[in-house]
């Protein structure tokens, strides 16, 4: 029974490093080597930027191609992780907190977060950009088209699912699993969830390490999900759609 045991741990801790290789992790990796390349580049850190959904083709049908494919095939990692909690008794994903109850209410509680969250990670942001600790992030680069706007919902849709999907719902239960405490396995996560933001600069990991801990905290004394993603939701689509129309009133 023990060897059982020490087998089944290696086993969920093989399972948790393949579902963060297909997504999160890689994500972390790269933004981690970016962002060493960033500070020992000659150019300053303030002077530099980074673009979120760009475009990835100057022919307007292949560009749409591509970024349906794009987001399509990034939430492969959502669909696994569903994929290896599925419960055949309803609420087949109740352990990753969504049984489809309280609804109405799960998703006031998600703007809620969001005036919580997003209002003070916009000054943050721009205060870092005053200090130099974020490099210029343009949220929404696709070029102007027919179906810019619901790309770049769909794009925030994509991220909410992700991360949320992930560091919330499947690793606190998968590291419960393990025997973790809620705080260890609340800064674990906050702190992968801060180090695939580093891209955008040091600024970047401390903002998202405090939602982090908000996110983690809330969650672990809830254990609802859906509030999370309605909020994380929120905060993309605002910015990816909105950051065109504020930019020039940023400093």
């Amino acid at each position: 029974m023990e060897r059982e045991a020490v087998t089944g741990r290696a086993r969920t801790w093989w399972e948790i490093a393949i579902v963060l290789a297909l997504g999160l992790g890689e994500s972390a990796v790269y933004a981690i080597v970016q962002i060493v390349y960033r500070l020992t580049d000659a150019t300053p850190l303030a002077d530099q930027s980074t673009t979120l959904n760009p475009s990835r083709s100057d022919r307007e049908v292949f560009d749409l191609i591509y970024q349906v494919l794009g987001i399509g095939f990034s939430i492969v990692p959502v669909l696994l992780v569903c994929f290896l909690v599925w419960q055949h008794r309803r609420p087949h994903l109740g352990s990753l907190g969504l049984d489809g109850a309280r609804v109405g209410r799960e998703i006031g509680q998600g703007i809620l977060l969001v005036l919580a969250i997003g209002i003070p990670g916009l000054a943050l942001y721009v205060g870092g950009r005053m200090l130099g600790l974020f490099v210029a992030v343009d949220p929404g680069g696709i070029d102007a088209h027919w179906w810019t706007v619901p790309i770049l919902l769909l794009s925030a849709a994509r991220a909410s699912l992700t991360e949320e999907f992930v560091v919330l719902g499947y690793l606190f239960l998968r590291l419960r699993q393990l025997g973790w405490g809620s705080w260890p396995i609340i800064i674990a996560t906050s702190v992968l969830r801060a180090s695939y933001h580093l891209y955008q600069g040091p600024g970047a990991f401390i903002g998202n390490l405090a939602m982090g801990l908000v996110f983690g905290w809330l969650f672990a004394r809830t254990g609802r999900l859906l509030p999370f993603l309605v909020a994380h939701f929120i905060i993309d689509a605002v910015a990816f759609v909105g950051y065109p129309l504020v930019a020039p009133l940023l400093p």
